[in-house]
């Protein structure tokens, strides 16, 4: 259950293969994302998630809880923190921090974060979403 303000959150795990798939989808076959002996001598001691992988469920999350709106005019500023590792469980949440009325509807921000499974934040930053009127 969520508080007023508190938006729906997305829970994922993130896997080699799920990685592999974004590296096809995406064109970025970096070996730090795809190739186990690469990963395993790079500074982070295995493979990473693609930031934009991962900044994607901030986007899936924005739209599970305003959604064609945010389609249509959705707005992210975000900061990449730490990286997320093949076999972590992700959390990406929000909560609505203002609202106000505008000419084209009402504006709503909020913050957000990605977190791991160990609750430390690999993402953070601020949405904005017009919900227009007659919507």
């Amino acid at each position: 259950m969520t508080r007023k303000n508190e938006l729906i959150p997305i829970k994922k795990s993130i896997t080699l293969d799920l990685i592999k798939d974004y590296a096809e989808a995406s064109g970025d076959f970096n070996p730090i994302h795809i190739d186990k002996e690469f990963g395993l001598k790079s500074q982070f001691k295995n493979n990473i998630a693609h930031g934009m992988m991962i900044a994607s469920s901030i986007s899936e999350l924005m739209y599970k809880n305003f959604g064609e709106n945010w389609s249509k005019n959705g707005n992210m500023k975000i900061k990449f923190k730490l990286p997320i590792f093949p076999n972590d469980e992700i959390t990406t949440e929000g909560t609505i921090k203002k609202t106000e009325e505008v000419s084209e509807g009402r504006l709503i921000k909020c913050n957000i974060t990605v977190k791991n499974h160990h609750d430390q934040i690999a993402i953070s930053g601020e949405t904005t979403v017009t919900i227009t009127n007659g919507e």
